[in-house]
């Protein structure tokens, strides 16, 4: 059970890291590099956040516990 839960985070966080670049990649987000240099706020956002779901993911599945 944990292991399915695991892969659901995992996934979870792959996509939000798709999303993420997606959106850096974003009009919104090339006017904000124009002035500041970097990404927005939103897209480095759900990049970092993706990131960190996967990291909580894998963890899970691989430190989870018993198969099941």
């Amino acid at each position: 059970m944990i292991r399915a839960i695991a892969l659901g985070i995992l996934a979870g966080g792959i996509a939000l890291t798709v999303y993420g670049i997606n959106a850096s990649r974003s009009f919104g987000s090339e006017i904000s590099k124009v002035f500041t240099g970097n990404p927005s706020d939103h897209s480095m956002g759900l990049m970092i956040g993706g990131v960190a779901m996967i990291v909580a993911g894998a963890a899970g599945f691989f430190l989870g516990g018993k198969k099941g």
